[in-house]
């Protein structure tokens, strides 16, 4: 019996450990290049966020300028290449605690 569930455990680790295979190629505005997973390639696809411009590999670019910079931090989507933005919601972040 312990060895069954120590093989079961050993398993479970593995699939934990597997990591997403990113062969999905994005392409900045700016030129520069990142590599995703498909399925998070075709859920940008899906919002509009990316268009699809080739396959094997595939491949796609923003849509919209700066697009590649916006992040979310706490529900509030920022924009990378304006440290102020980033700084002050950082700041009223930490004035929140």
């Amino acid at each position: 019996m312990t060895t069954e569930k120590k093989k079961k455990d050993k398993e479970l680790k593995k699939l934990l450990r597997k990591k997403k295979k990113k062969n999905a190629l994005i392409i900045c505005h700016d030129g520069k290049e990142y590599w995703t997973t498909q399925t998070e390639f075709w859920q940008w696809v899906r919002e509009s966020i990316v268009r699809k411009i080739g396959d094997a590999p595939l491949t796609g670019q923003f849509i919209r300028q700066n697009e590649e910079y916006n992040v979310v931090i706490s529900n509030t989507v920022l924009n990378l290449k304006c440290p102020n933005h980033l700084r002050e919601a950082l700041y009223a972040r930490r004035k929140a605690y």
